[in-house]
């Protein structure tokens, strides 16, 4: 169990890591002027939220940097690579900032590799100004180590500024062992950042992510442009953590 300075200690790193996120079903825009007050408040790195909700993000920021990303071809990772385009087209021109592409997990599973890379290289060539592209690889479907680390190497190699764990849509969200074969692969590509996203809740958890970033990737790695947590609700103990501290 972690001490309470040790929970402060892991607080104070992780937060500046979070993407801020709601990507609920019933999402409302209440709901995203409160994700950008909180944003604001806590100093971030983005907010996560569905297209539709781009240029509310951008206006409830108020010019802060705070990046503002949003999802394509989310959750289902769908292989319609044209689709893909569009939709990252028309949120960059909405405004967003970062772009979370679900991979076409399924076609990977079927040994369709050339589908996958095609639609993260085509994602990448619209991101022509630098965005960051984060790559959701859905380590819960891929479940095994051998899938999760071939979905990894094709994204980086593809441009993927990021490899994300998951959408948080399916049953089996990041886990330790999925993070730890991501690791790897961005250790031996030797570029490449890492978002953990889905289950996230505690600051336990962030501290076992951030434990593994420090033991492969080094201590100094993790930083807001090699490492993001996605959760909507670990913001609220990893503030009582910072806050409880003497």
């Amino acid at each position: 169990m972690l001490s309470p300075q040790d929970e402060a200690g892991y607080a104070r790193r992780a937060i500046p890591l979070l993407d801020l996120t709601d990507l609920g079903d019933a999402c409302r825009a209440s709901a995203i002027d409160t994700l950008c007050r909180t944003a604001r408040e806590g100093r971030v790195a983005a907010v996560c939220v569905w297209p539709q909700f781009v240029g509310q993000c951008l206006r409830g920021l108020h010019g802060d940097p705070i990046a503002v990303a949003t999802v394509i071809n989310f959750p289902a990772g769908g292989e319609d690579v044209a689709l893909a385009i569009e939709d990252t087209v028309q949120a960059l021109r909405d405004g967003a900032q970062e772009i979370d592409l679900v991979m076409p997990y399924a076609a990977l599973l079927r040994g369709e590799k050339a589908l996958v890379r095609d639609m993260i290289l085509a994602v990448r060539e619209v991101c022509d100004h630098g965005q960051p592209l984060k790559v959701i690889l859905e380590t819960g479907i891929l479940a095994a180590a051998e899938p999760i680390a071939e979905a990894s190497r094709i994204a980086l190699e593809a441009g993927a500024d990021f490899i994300k764990t998951s959408t948080g849509k399916s049953a089996v969200s990041a886990t330790p062992e999925a993070a730890e074969v991501m690791l790897q692969a961005i250790h031996g590509h030797g570029r490449g950042g890492l978002k953990v996203s889905g289950g996230l809740k505690t600051v336990g958890d962030a501290a076992t992510y951030l434990d593994l970033a420090d033991r492969i990737m080094g201590p100094a790695w993790a930083t807001p442009r090699t490492m993001r947590l996605g959760a909507s609700s670990l913001y609220a103990d990893l503030v009582r953590a910072r806050d409880a501290a003497p």
